[in-house]
């Protein structure tokens, strides 16, 4: 049986709202579905995509193919980078450790370059709503926002000796 990974329209006439699903191939785009495994709303600025990052890389590990819209949304969410970092993991390139941390540090710059660009798209809209209503007010940018440090977990090791540490 084979599985897409793919969207199911919902929402009004001129105004689409999908759900992201996996659903097996034969199956009609708004029909039946396995597993709904997210959400995708066009209409926002900018779009939104609530995914369940772990669901979609289990069915892309199963061997689910996305289609192509859905793939650069999982491309955008991290899910593929992860894939390609597990299998680094796969082939001892790495551990499993290294891995969670490259994954943490690329979800995080994402998240944040997303946000800046929200941040953008509010600080136009302000602008062009004074301008439209002939104010001669400058939009303050807001304050930046502060990147992200994620620290490396700590082994058991380095636990040990730091409670023993605390003891002396």
């Amino acid at each position: 049986m084979a599985v897409k990974i793919r969207l199911q329209r919902k929402g009004k006439k001129k105004k689409p709202f999908y759900h992201i699903v996996i659903a097996d191939a034969r199956a009609p785009r708004d029909g039946r579905f396995i597993e709904k495994i997210g959400t995708y709303n066009p209409l926002t600025q900018p779009a939104t995509i609530e995914l369940d990052a772990d669901k979609a890389f289990e069915w892309l590990q199963k061997g689910a193919q996305p289609t192509d819209t859905v793939r650069a949304m999982l491309r955008f969410k991290g899910v593929f980078y992860r894939k390609h970092v597990m299998r680094g993991v796969a082939k001892g390139a790495y551990t499993e450790d290294v891995a969670v941390q490259k994954i943490t540090e690329y979800i995080a710059a994402k998240d944040t370059k997303t946000a800046a660009r929200a941040e953008k798209i509010v600080n136009e809209k302000a602008a062009f709503r004074a301008k439209v209503a002939g104010l001669n007010i400058a939009v303050a940018p807001k304050k930046e926002i502060p990147k992200i440090v994620v620290a490396p977990t700590p082994t058991p090791e380095v636990v040990e000796e730091a409670a023993k540490q605390e003891e002396e």
